[in-house]
């Protein structure tokens, strides 16, 4: 039997939404041995002031949010992160003012109306122009974004010639990049082949997150037979996509690449008007990076696979955030374990490999 011992992990993009429900979803992450987590700030109404005093309705503060998820659980996480959902309304003197109030550690740009919770969003370009990353470089401010591109016809946004994330990572982020080189950047959930080489070439300020999602499927698992709990944004790419994924993380020099899972769970995934964005894997991320990993043939049983895997999951998203390594330890077992839905006072979340009609994975967790 094939079992490693790990330092417990940082999940940096993740979504625990909001109200009674925040604490199952916590729960599950502390279930896989996560010991913090960037919790992304796409509430109802976004969370895009920082501090109480600036709360005038429409926006929540992120020290609001922060209270709420520690009392949801949170407060047993050693280290918990939640971005300014940058908007119309954000100025550099208010990142200014978070980072010198040490409430402020990073910010979330989203492409209008690109995904779930980003209708506040704008183009990325008016924080070029505005101040606002000049004033986030200055501070040493993660800007973690989503990298595709807004309001594309349909032949554009997913094409054979192309697609949202290779037109951003094209025209975009060459710009944001090179404009500013202290930046610290975090392309989220990194999808193509030319977004991995655009981490690959940039500097050490620029790095990504990916999920398991996206290393495990391709586009052709989601469109055959429409599995809709395989619905994320953005959406899962061609065979050479998911190829380079996997090279990068399973690379043994990676310290670019690391885990995010943008886990985002739904209790009501699919309705007659369409279907919601996002895969959740709370609970059980490990073991579906364990089996990504394997996949890309990196062997787990041999202590440089497993040095392999610990960068990508435990260490190099921490070094990045200036993240602490955690001295507690969680254990990942070559057995069968069964995956189960999760309960809330909302009903119940289908967790990924369950939506696909797969009960059992090869990777279970002993803490």
């Amino acid at each position: 039997m094939i079992e490693f011992t790990l330092p417990k992990w940082y999940d940096l993009h993740t979504h625990f939404r909001q109200g009674d429900v925040v604490a199952p979803y916590i729960q599950a992450h502390l279930d896989m041995g996560c010991i913090g987590a960037l919790a992304m700030p796409n509430t109802k109404p976004p969370t895009a002031v920082v501090f109480d005093a600036d709360e005038g309705g429409e926006y929540w503060s992120i020290e609001r949010y922060m209270r709420d998820l520690r009392r949801a659980g949170g407060d047993q996480f050693s280290e918990l992160i939640v971005p300014l959902y940058l908007t119309k309304d954000t100025t550099p003197e208010m990142i200014r003012k978070g980072a010198h109030g040490h409430v402020l550690k990073a910010c979330k740009s989203y492409p209008p109306h690109g995904t779930t919770g980003a209708e506040f969003g704008i183009p990325v370009t008016e924080f070029i122009e505005n101040g606002v990353f000049a004033a986030m470089e200055e501070a040493g401010i993660v800007l973690c974004i989503h990298g595709e591109e807004h309001g594309l016809p349909p032949e554009k946004y997913f094409d054979r010639a192309g697609n949202a994330e290779e037109i951003f990572y094209t025209e975009r982020m060459p710009r944001v990049r090179d404009k500013f080189p202290n930046l610290k950047i975090v392309c989220e959930h990194v999808t193509t082949k030319l977004a991995v080489d655009f981490v690959c070439e940039s500097g050490d300020t620029v790095v990504a997150t990916v999920t398991p999602q996206h290393l495990i499927y391709t586009i052709g698992d989601l469109i055959q037979g429409l599995k809709y709990h395989l619905f994320c944004l953005p959406v899962l790419k061609h065979c050479a996509d998911r190829d380079a994924l996997r090279k990068a993380v399973s690379d043994p020099k990676n310290t670019k690449f690391f885990a995010g899972t943008d886990s985002a769970p739904h209790t009501t995934k699919a309705t007659d008007c369409g279907c919601a964005a996002g895969c959740f894997t709370g609970g059980i991320a490990p073991q579906l990076y364990a089996q990504a990993f394997e996949m890309a043939g990196v062997d787990l049983s041999r202590a440089q696979g497993q040095d392999i895997f610990k960068n990508f999951l435990c260490l190099n998203g921490a070094a990045f955030y200036g993240l602490p390594i955690s001295q507690e330890t969680f254990t990942l077992v070559k057995e069968d374990a069964p995956v189960e839905m999760l309960k809330t006072s909302d009903g119940d979340v289908t967790p990924l490999p369950l939506g696909l009609g797969q009960k059992n994975l090869p990777w279970s967790i002993r803490r």
